[in-house]
């Protein structure tokens, strides 16, 4: 299985692309359309290019399936995975690095035997590098990350909400009076679960994020001691399986946190 030398090799790889291939095009990029809507740009085509050829060169009996591949070629990945198979965002947050906001990652998650083992979530605009091994815990470049729940009433909280991806009955409840102090949305999943994890927010709602999105970042979140994760319904049950469809990410920095917030988001919903 992954280890923590091979973690380090993974680090030190997603950072000199990063730096190599995202960043010299950070405010100087040009911007195409996805036939969903979604934004797409050169930075996404290199850096995926480019890890694909670096991750088979290190590690060639396992496969890579890409946020940029045809959905094709991603369901061939997902039915032959090999030893073991990157899920891989190259951009994640593209929207923001084609508007130069800086917040955007690259995102590197492991499956092994149907399971998330290792995760990479690097923010080169801050040089914040936050990895995880399954079972181990979780790192922020290098040293130990965990949760740290500051508050126990829920509306003392910050959270970190989509409101776009989310029903539109808990839309309008949360509008007539929100159950936290504040609320932010940065536009990256990947680095979403990562300030979690740091516990620059408490609380956590996203309505629909794909595989490439959550799986490195939610690893960070769960061995950094996070409650909840990545939902197949907003009861909270949790999601098995791999596939392509879109998935619910909810979670909180306590347990205390994360009962007020699965009972408020579904006393929204019902």
């Amino acid at each position: 299985m992954f280890d923590r030398e091979q973690l380090t090799t993974l680090e030190q790889l997603i950072r000199k692309v990063a730096q190599e291939e995202l960043m010299p095009r950070f405010e100087r990029v040009e911007i195409a359309e996805k036939a969903d809507g979604s934004v797409l740009t050169e930075a996404d085509l290199a850096t995926q290019q480019r890890l694909i050829a670096e991750l088979t060169q290190q590690w060639p009996t396992f496969e890579v399936l890409g946020e940029e591949m045809t959905e094709a070629q991603q369901l061939d990945k997902l039915a032959n995975p090999g030893d073991g198979l990157w899920l891989l965002d190259p951009l994640d947050g593209t929207a923001n690095f084609a508007s130069s906001i800086p917040y955007f990652a690259v995102s590197a998650g492991l499956v092994q035997d149907g399971k998330l083992q290792a995760g990479i979530v690097y923010d080169p605009t801050r040089d914040e590098c936050f990895s995880a091994l399954a079972g181990e815990g979780a790192w922020l470049n290098g040293k130990h990350l965990h949760v740290k729940p500051v508050v126990d009433e829920l509306s003392k909280t910050m959270a970190m909400v989509d409101m776009k991806r989310l029903p539109k009955a808990f839309i309008e409840h949360i509008s007539k009076g929100a159950p936290f102090r504040s609320q932010r949305n940065y536009g990256s999943v990947a680095l979403d679960w990562c300030w979690l994890a740091a516990s620059r927010v408490q609380v956590y709602l996203h309505g629909g994020q794909r595989l490439w999105d959550f799986a490195a970042g939610s690893l960070v979140f769960r061995e950094a001691g996070g409650f909840g994760g990545v939902m197949k319904d907003y009861a909270g049950t949790p999601q098995s399986g791999w596939n392509l469809k879109p998935h619910i990410g909810m979670g909180a920095t306590s347990a205390s946190h994360w009962q007020q917030w699965l009972a408020y988001i579904n006393e929204s919903l019902g």
